[in-house]
Parts: structure tokens; sequence; C-alpha cells
């Protein structure tokens, strides 16, 4: 079955989204009005090193009010592609600059309601750069053993869907 989107009309915008009001055809016929979230592509990067040990950060979502373990993400910029960003926000966010990223996977985490789109990459080569710029993104950056991975996100140590996703399948890629 299959929903159409006759017409939508922004209710609020701003640089990081819009909110907009969407006028819904449902395949019997009736009409509704359905709200969703239109939102810039996001980019997510990572460096696994020759012990299979991953780079993840530690931090805390205000949100929800949760803390766990994520990779480095954010925004991708006009002009930029998802790799582009992907790599500027792993150096930025951990102070590891990665070396030629390859595309793990791209997951719609919540497509019920938005349009994100958010790309996963990740690398064998990373250079440590110094302290990371956006020190402020999280509290620690560290080295997992890509062997954990699968019983911190069973513990919810990893909360966020998209990055259990990319790190279910790094491990699958290295380990499995």
């Amino acid at each position: 079955m299959q929903w159409t989107n006759i017409s939508e009309e922004t209710v609020y915008e701003n640089r990081w989204f819009k909110v907009n009001l969407a006028d819904v055809a449902l395949p019997d016929g009736r009409r509704l009005d359905h709200f969703l979230i239109r939102l810039r592509p996001v980019a997510v990067a990572t460096a696994v090193n020759d012990a299979d040990e991953v780079l993840l950060l530690w931090r805390h979502r205000f949100i929800t009010d949760t803390w766990g373990w994520e990779l480095a993400a954010g925004v991708v910029e006009d002009g930029e592609t998802p790799e582009a960003a992907a790599a500027r926000e792993m150096e930025e966010e951990t102070g590891w600059r990665p070396g030629p990223l390859h595309h793990l996977l791209t997951v719609e985490p919540s497509n019920g309601l938005t349009d994100a789109r958010h790309h996963l990459y990740w690398t064998e080569e990373a250079t440590c750069v110094g302290e990371p710029r956006d020190a402020f993104e999280s509290t620690r950056r560290a080295w997992i053993p890509l062997k954990l991975v699968p019983d911190m996100i069973a513990r919810g140590d990893v909360p966020a869907a998209n990055m259990a996703a990319g790190l279910l399948m790094l491990h699958h890629l290295r380990l499995g």
C-alpha cells in the first residue's frame, strides 16, 4: 500500500531542519494531515585499527538524557559530499584524521517522521593529529575491541539506532 504526498507546506524552518505539514492520500481514498521533518543528510565515520578496535566517543544526549557510545557524526554542509563530511567530522570530534574511507551503509533512522539519511563510513587507517577541535562533543574517546560491540548494543550502551547498525555491520565485516 502506497501513501501519496499530495502537497506539503513548511510551518517552521531553521538552518538544520524544516517542519512540514503534508496532505496525504491513503490507498483507500481517505486524506490526512501528516507532519514531517525534512533534515539535511548526516555523515558518520570511524576507524578500525590493526587490533580490531573501533574508535568511539562516549557522550551524553540531553534530549533523551542518555549516555552512550557513538561514532563521530555531523551534518553534511552545502557543497560537501557525505564522504568529505564524514572525514571532517571524525577529525573534528576525535582528533584522528581518517585515511581512505569505505562506505559502510546508509540508513533512514526514523522514516515514519523524517527524511533523514545517515551515511556511515569507516577506514582502516587513521592518524592522530592532536586533541579534537570539537572536544565538547564527547566526554572521552576510546578504542574499543570490536568483538565487544554486540554485547554493548544488547546492554543499551549504544542507544542510537544508526550507530548500532553501523557497528554491527563493521563487526560482521571484520569478525564475521
